[in-house]
């Protein structure tokens, strides 16, 4: 009997699949930077050619984007289809905002269906996270704020599912969700009582996912920050005499898009900065900066230089 010959798949195929089921079970999101290639090299214990070539293949299947001197990034096209079209298409169309209502009531149930059934303990942070958002957005009465946080409570519930398919659904998606999301509530919340029934409706969705003991807790902590921090005062800020304080965790990955996002919204535009020649404009076109910190000869085996450079006009681009 003749046996067939056991090939061993190439390290580099191994990779792209790895970071294929990544992208497919949303640990990589569309837009987001891979780390750079040796740390992907030592976190897969490959060698980097291997994972160059890993990542060669993902881009001419269009999951992967390279960009010169910025590293790869997953591609924003995924999933984008669906949503584009369909975004201009609802908003001249009134009528078919009864149909997404109705999408999103079959969709967004099913999803919180799996998601009380698979979600993890990561889930279950992100989920609180998010929450958490959603309630000082409601408190703050920021209806802009409140329907961004309301979109992205039920896209981690989609997270949570663990169902690949309901996740980039709701992803492609997200665009069309948030609008619809702000065009019903903004007819809503105009009737009384209707916005705190409708909030509400969240705490459940919460209770139901992480469990109550979890979710009462949650709350509990939400109202002592409110009792104990004072409320923020973008003025006070920027003079100097008050700093918020975020809650988040970069190791579980929650809480740190919002930090970002707070601080493109209350940080100061950048400033003139004074140099020995001249006064330097921020809205100079060519790139400028001033170095704080050097570090030199870190490492005995190289003769390595390490400059901190604050930019105060320009864009900074790589080599």
């Amino acid at each position: 009997m003749a046996y067939p010959q056991v090939k061993q798949p190439k390290i580099s195929d191994v990779i792209m699949a790895q970071l294929e089921a990544m992208i497919l079970e949303g640990s990589l999101k569309p837009g987001q930077q891979l780390p750079p290639e040796r740390t992907l090299a030592t976190e897969f214990e490959v060698s980097r050619p291997s994972l160059r070539e890993a990542l060669q293949k993902l881009s001419a299947k269009g999951l992967i984007v390279s960009r010169q001197g910025g590293g790869s990034y997953v591609s924003e096209k995924i999933g984008s289809s669906i949503a584009d079209p369909l975004t201009e298409l609802f908003s001249t169309h009134p009528e078919a905002q009864y149909d997404l209502l109705e999408f999103r009531h079959a969709l967004e149930g099913v999803s919180a269906y799996y998601a009380a059934l698979r979600c993890t303990p990561a889930d279950k942070t992100r989920l609180q996270a998010c929450y958490a958002n959603l309630q000082a957005a409601h408190d703050q009465k920021s209806f802009e704020k409140e329907t961004k946080a309301d979109a992205e409570f039920h896209l981690a519930i989609a997270v949570a599912s663990h169902n690949a398919v309901l996740l980039h659904t709701m992803r492609s998606l997200f665009t069309l969700l948030h609008k619809n999301i702000y065009s019903n509530l903004e007819s809503v919340y105009r009737k009384r009582d209707t916005r705190q029934v409708i909030h509400d409706q969240h705490r459940v969705l919460l209770d139901t996912i992480i469990g109550e003991k979890a979710a009462n807790t949650l709350r509990e902590e939400i109202e002592l920050i409110d009792e104990v921090y004072p409320a923020f005062n973008q003025e006070e800020y920027l003079e100097g005499k008050l700093q918020p304080v975020f809650f988040g965790s970069a190791l579980n990955n929650f809480g740190v898009k919002e930090l970002l996002d707070a601080f493109i919204n209350i940080a100061p535009s950048p400033q003139p900065k004074k140099a020995e020649e001249r006064m330097v404009d921020s809205k100079e076109e060519k790139l400028t900066g001033f170095v704080f910190k050097i570090h030199a000869n870190m490492d005995p085996k190289h003769r390595d230089r390490l400059a901190f450079i604050k930019i105060v006009s320009g864009v900074f681009r790589r080599n």
